[in-house]
């Protein structure tokens, strides 16, 4: 089963930055899809941005311009590098991988950023 590890998070003042990895363990395989989700207190989780093993990116509206996403497939590590945060993108983020038509979750670090 694949166990996803993140780390990164912590609390900002808006306009600020952080970086969020991930990286999975007990797998040998490199794995197709990687990315983020956020879940704000009170709302429903919500994608951040997602990388494909060939780079291909997706982000969502909000972040789209202010989240970049890069990956290193041989380690199965992902990154998301977050600027100028504003502090509607204070959540709890989710690192979120999908194998062999299986989604597994990281346990979520806090995001937290003042005006």
């Amino acid at each position: 089963q694949v166990q996803l590890v993140e780390s990164g998070g912590g609390s900002v003042q808006a306009e600020e930055s952080l970086r969020l990895s991930c990286e999975a363990s007990r797998i040998r395989s490199s794995i197709p899809t990687m990315g983020w989700y956020r879940r704000a207190s009170g709302k429903q989780r919500v994608l951040v941005s997602v990388i494909l093993i060939n780079g291909i990116t997706r982000y969502g509206d909000s972040v789209n311009g202010r989240f970049t996403i890069s990956r290193h497939n041989t380690k199965n590590l992902v990154h998301l590098q977050m600027s100028n945060l504003k502090p509607e993108d204070t959540a709890v983020y989710y690192c979120k991988a999908r194998y062999l038509n299986e989604d597994f979750w990281g346990q979520g670090t806090q995001v937290t950023v003042s005006s």
